[in-house]
């Protein structure tokens, strides 16, 4: 057992672990703090890129996804750093690491997967409800007033236009062009010139299968991968993650009440659907 002065001067290789669980939304409001985006994360990441002795950074990451606006940024803020000290990251896909999940490993310098982990889903959807036919069934009048063409689109309660939904597929692409454009720059040569059609069709692949196509680098957890890497001595140092697993995937704190139960109810229900895709 080391004496506290022991532990002052131990030289040994230290790993900070940042956990990336959870769906990926924008912050505000009371239950949003529950999620994934750079808001929460930023003191996190900057107190784990100060680790004094530091080694590399570790992220575990269990996420089917979610805003690839949050996504961008968290990815900038830990690149950035990892450039500024030139100090490695590696990335662990745990159950699901897909869509705005996958944009999260792309930070790694090297991603790792367990042989059952969920990859990819390379792709942008977006969903939502109409309700024009139960306002008329019900006898609800409708009525919306707006200054511009096109400040009004998809109104969930108003009928669907197809200009509407060209406008929506538009930005769609655009968002799919950025992430196709991140996946070719961060993994290079290792995507062995598998075709766009196969890697960006928002599909996605199980353990084996997502090395095999390049877009992680091997089998393998955090802590062997580390000892193999650093030592058996290496130490781990974490910044985070702490809550339960349920609490990670329905976004739910200890206790909700009041309005604060029914956003925690719609945002359980919204981040239960993300996670649903993926069989979880």
């Amino acid at each position: 057992m080391k004496t506290p002065l022991k532990r002052l001067v131990d030289k040994s290789p230290l790993v900070a672990v940042l956990p990336l669980y959870g769906v990926i939304a924008p912050g505000g409001g009371k239950l949003r703090g529950e999620q994934l985006n750079l808001a929460n994360l930023a003191e996190q990441i900057e107190e784990a890129f100060s680790t004094k002795g530091l080694t590399a950074v570790a992220l575990p990451i269990n996420s089917p996804g979610g805003s690839p606006v949050q996504s961008s940024l968290i990815f900038d803020r830990i690149r950035q750093l990892a450039d500024e000290k030139n100090i490695p990251v590696y990335a662990f896909a745990e159950d699901v690491m897909a869509s705005g999940g996958y944009w999260l490993g792309l930070c790694a310098d090297e991603i790792y997967v367990n042989s059952n982990s969920v990859i990819g889903s390379i792709g942008v959807v977006s969903a939502g409800f109409g309700f024009p036919a139960l306002l008329e069934k019900i006898g609800v009048d409708r009525r919306l007033y707006s200054a511009g063409d096109n400040k009004v689109k998809l109104d969930p309660f108003s009928p669907e236009k197809e200009e509407d939904i060209v406008w929506l597929k538009k930005i769609q692409s655009e968002i799919h062009e950025s992430f196709k454009n991140l996946v070719k720059t961060r993994r290079g040569e290792r995507l062995k010139k598998r075709k766009d059609k196969e890697l960006f069709s928002g599909d996605i692949w199980v353990g084996e299968q997502a090395v095999d196509l390049g877009l992680v680098d091997g089998i393998a957890d955090l802590r062997s991968f580390c000892r193999k890497k650093y030592g058996d001595k290496v130490r781990f140092k974490r910044f985070g993650g702490q809550r339960s697993f349920l609490q990670r995937k329905l976004g739910l704190r200890a206790q909700s009440v009041g309005a604060d139960a029914v956003e925690a109810l719609t945002t359980a229900i919204k981040n239960q659907a993300a996670w649903g895709r993926f069989g979880l």
